[in-house]
C-alpha cells in the first residue's frame, strides 16, 4: 500500500525484454536502501525489486501490467516517480493508493496559472471508473485532488513543489499517464451498479 506522496525520482537505465516480460533497470538515490522482494511504485505501478547492483535495481513487469499501464511506452532515460510502500504507523499524507493502475489516461491540456499548473486528463469512462470534484485520484503515482470532473475527463492543480519533484514537469498534450482511481469510490460504484 502506498500514499501517493512521491519519495524520489528514478531514471530508466535499461529495458530488457524476455518473452512477454519486461525487466527494467532503474537508477535511484534510494537504491542502497532497497532490498530484494520489496514493493516499489514506479509512476504508480507497484513492482517488486528482483535484483540490486550498485546504484541500480531491477524490477519485472508481466504482460498484465504492461497491458494496463503506460509501462510499455517507457524509454531509456525516462524519469519515473518513485515511492516505497508505506510503513505501518506512518502518517497517510496522500490517500490510500494500492499501486494497481486501473487504466491509461492522456493529457489533453496543460495551463500555467500564475505560479501553479492545471492539467486536464481524458480517460475511458466505459470502464465505470469515475472522478468527483474534491475527490482523490492518482496520476503516475501522485496523490492529487480533482479540481474539475466530467464524465470522461478531469483536471488537477499542481503546486510548484510537486511540479519540480515529480515527472509532471515533463507532461505535455498527448502524454500517456497511469491512473488509479480512488479505491473507496470504486467499491461504492460497484455496489450501486448492481
Amino acid at each position: 500500500m502506498f500514499t501517493g506522496i512521491i519519495e524520489t525520482l528514478g531514471i530508466v537505465k535499461d529495458i530488457q525484454k524476455e518473452n512477454d516480460n519486461i525487466h527494467l533497470i532503474i537508477q535511484s538515490s534510494i537504491t542502497n536502501e532497497l532490498k530484494i522482494d520489496q514493493s516499489v511504485a514506479h509512476n504508480g505501478v507497484c513492482l517488486t525489486v528482483v535484483a540490486i547492483n550498485d546504484d541500480t535495481y531491477t524490477v519485472t513487469a508481466i504482460k498484465e501490467t504492461i497491458d494496463k499501464t503506460n509501462l510499455g511506452h517507457w524509454k531509456i532515460n525516462d524519469t519515473l516517480n518513485i515511492e516505497r510502500a508505506m510503513k505501518l504507523g506512518d502518517r497517510l499524507d496522500g490517500h490510500i493508493v494500492q499501486g494497481h493502475v486501473d487504466q491509461i489516461g492522456v493529457c489533453i491540456n496543460v495551463e500555467e496559472t500564475n505560479g501553479s499548473w492545471k492539467y486536464t486528463f481524458k480517460y475511458d469512462s466505459s470502464t465505470n471508473n469515475l472522478t468527483i470534484e474534491k475527490g482523490s485520484i492518482t496520476v503516475n503515482g501522485v496523490s492529487l485532488t480533482v479540481v474539475d470532473s466530467k464524465a470522461d475527463e478531469f483536471s488537477v492543480a499542481i503546486i510548484p513543489y510537486t511540479y519540480t519533484h515529480t515527472n509532471f514537469n515533463s507532461f505535455e498534450v498527448g502524454t500517456k499517464i497511469n491512473l488509479e482511481f480512488d479505491v473507496i469510490g470504486k467499491y461504492v460504484t460497484k455496489l450501486y451498479a448492481k
